[in-house]
């Protein structure tokens, strides 16, 4: 009988498990999460850093102007790296993890242009298509390995166990 019990608890186990969600902490209005637990048996896809592309071919090569201001360039970056997760079976809403490097912008005095940033990132997390947001971290970088852009970004993706 403990034995048999015991088969039936494994089962259980065994189902809870399976049905376990990728679980998020809100914080406020903000559009990020504060905390992403992932359960055990998730598939969990690295990305690279992705940067934008060129969007002016008539521009200065190596130039803000070829690839656009910052919030530009978090669209397109947000765009491939969606295009990236597709080509895995993932949308944007598998996103647990981000973390955003921003170029000070000549423009605005050296200083990175989160608020520009931040136009791009939400039209990507917490709308009502697409309600999930990451944990994020956002910091400014000396530079990236091309002059002219502004934004690199690089995520961690997550698909719950079935």
């Amino acid at each position: 009988m403990r034995f048999a019990l015991s088969i039936v608890g494994a089962m259980l186990a065994a189902v809870s498990i399976s049905a376990a969600e990728i679980t998020r902490t809100q914080v406020g209005d903000f559009p990020i999460s504060s905390t992403i637990t992932v359960p055990a048996g998730a598939d969990t896809i690295y990305l690279s850093g992705t940067v934008p592309p060129v969007v002016d071919q008539n521009a200065a090569k190596g130039t803000i102007a070829a690839f656009g201001d910052t919030k530009t360039q978090t669209i397109n970056v947000l765009k491939r790296i969606e295009d990236t997760l597709k080509g895995q079976k993932l949308t944007m809403g598998d996103v647990v993890s981000m973390r955003v490097y921003l170029v000070g912008d000549p423009g605005k005095d050296g200083e990175m242009d989160f608020a520009g940033m931040m136009e791009g990132y939400t039209q990507f997390f917490g709308t009502k298509e697409q309600p999930n947001k990451p944990v994020r971290t956002t910091v400014q970088v000396a530079a990236l390995v091309v002059a002219g852009m502004l934004v690199e970004i690089e995520v961690t993706a997550a698909r719950a166990p079935k």
